[in-house]
């Protein structure tokens, strides 16, 4: 079947003014409470510094996209990069810093808030995109009258290796951290040094034109005076709304739990991601919609591997700044099992993108595999729990090692793409493969 760009309205400009007027709204509260002498806590401030938060981000998220208008491509990618998961950065570096002070208390939940968005970021939104992106082929399918087999993989283009590659690397070096009893300085020169290196190899990817939608768009087409001015003013606002409302976030979130019988981890772990990751995965769902399924995926793992290096790097730094002791931020065996569970999961990921798709039936075992551990987790006796953390961490590492063996033939390419084969020839595609040059419509994934 020939696909095309999918019919689609063009934009209008009121709802985008609207979408970006209701989020600039749902930061209002969050700021002025957050400026003042007195925060309120328990689940009233959680949900007002919380929304405010899910406010700010959206705004970041805009205007960090239309930036790529008037920056380089090197300088773009390092500020999207930072400015993508500056929420979860921010909550996270509280509960450090706060670890500093209070080791026995914080550093507990230092690493919460990053475990659960790294499985939320995986088990919900890589599965999210391909699913949506298969459901809309087929739905535009039907409407076509056409009746014979469809493939609905999704297929990320050949410039995609290197965050798959570093990916790979980050995942390998984080299985070593669940054998420490503290995230150390050295573990934060590893991680960063990865970070470093991968914005490097990006920046030297060719420019490309963005493909911007929604309020993106809109602040796109102003004229360039107006929207350097205006996306300026959105990420500066949006940056101090977060500064602002992430410490009585993270307070209101310990009260909370507190007031209900709640495991405050748990609170940390799973609600105050939701907040921060809600925007990237809403743009990431709309690009699957329109069929842009590598912008989609690609934008999500790009920010694993953001989240993966830089974020888990710099926490034993913030720890030790804050006063904490210079053996780095103190792990106890929740922290190592939470540790050990996610960075399986990520082999797992790793090693069903090795091929640079994701078909149906694997994206319904990530998130079954994930769904299972969070339900499992939420219902098993306290005393049992670990051993389940530790089963499906096993299971997911068990599963990797299946699909690499598999798949082993691919790892040498995946590699040299990655890592030597020049990011000008990448953006060409390989036509033994079945690539071509990155293009912002829609195209049907295929297995390479």
């Amino acid at each position: 079947m020939e696909w095309a760009e999918p019919e689609i309205r063009p934009p209008r400009s009121g709802s985008q003014r609207a979408a970006i007027g209701a989020a600039f709204a749902a930061t209002v509260p969050g700021l002025l409470l957050g400026v003042g002498s007195d925060h309120p806590s328990g689940y009233g401030g959680a949900a007002v510094f919380g929304l405010g938060i899910i406010g700010a981000a959206f705004l970041l998220a805009w205007a960090a996209e239309a930036l790529q208008l008037d920056v380089s491509q090197g300088l773009a990618l390092a500020v999207l990069a930072l400015i993508a998961v500056l929420p979860e950065y921010v909550v996270d570096f509280t509960f450090a810093s706060k670890a500093g002070e209070d080791p026995h208390r914080y550093a507990p939940l230092a690493l919460a808030n990053m475990t659960g968005s790294n499985r939320l970021l995986i088990g919900v939104g890589w599965t999210a995109v391909v699913l949506v992106a298969a459901w809309r082929m087929k739905r535009i399918a039907r409407a076509r009258g056409y009746a014979g087999d469809l493939d609905t993989q999704v297929r990320l283009d050949r410039p995609h290796s290197i965050e798959i590659g570093f990916l790979a690397v980050a995942t390998a070096y984080s299985l070593t951290l669940p054998l420490k009893n503290h995230l150390t300085l050295f573990d934060c020169g590893v991680l960063v040094a990865l970070y470093v290196g991968y914005v490097w190899r990006i920046s030297r990817s060719p420019a490309e034109e963005p493909h911007l939608v929604g309020p993106a768009r809109l602040l796109g087409g102003l004229p360039r005076a107006q929207r350097r001015a205006a996306v300026g003013a959105m990420l500066v606002y949006s940056a101090a709304v977060i500064l602002t409302c992430a410490e009585p976030f993270a307070d209101a979130l310990v009260a909370t739990g507190r007031e209900l019988g709640i495991s405050t981890f748990l609170l940390v772990q799973w609600l105050a991601p939701l907040a921060s990751e809600a925007p990237e995965l809403l743009v990431a769902i709309l690009f699957a919609w329109r069929l842009n399924t590598n912008g989609g995926l690609g934008t999500l793992v790009s920010s694993k591997v953001n989240q993966w290096t830089l974020l888990v790097g710099t926490l034993p730094l913030v720890f030790v700044i804050a006063g904490g002791a210079g053996s780095g931020l103190p792990l106890d065996r929740l922290q190592r099992e939470e540790l050990f569970l996610t960075a399986a999961q990520s082999a797992f990921a790793v090693a069903i993108l090795a091929n640079r798709s994701i078909d149906v039936r694997e994206a319904w075992s990530l998130f079954t595999l994930f769904a299972a551990q969070f339900v499992l987790g939420g219902v098993l006796p306290a005393g049992i729990r670990h051993w389940e953390r530790l089963g499906v961490g096993i299971a997911y590492l068990v599963l990797a090692s299946v699909i690499l063996l598999a798949d082993r033939g691919r790892l040498g390419g995946l590699g040299r793409d990655a890592f030597r084969t020049p990011a000008s020839e990448l953006a060409r595609g390989d036509p033994r493969a079945g690539d071509a040059p990155p293009v912002a419509g829609p195209t049907p994934g295929s297995r390479s």
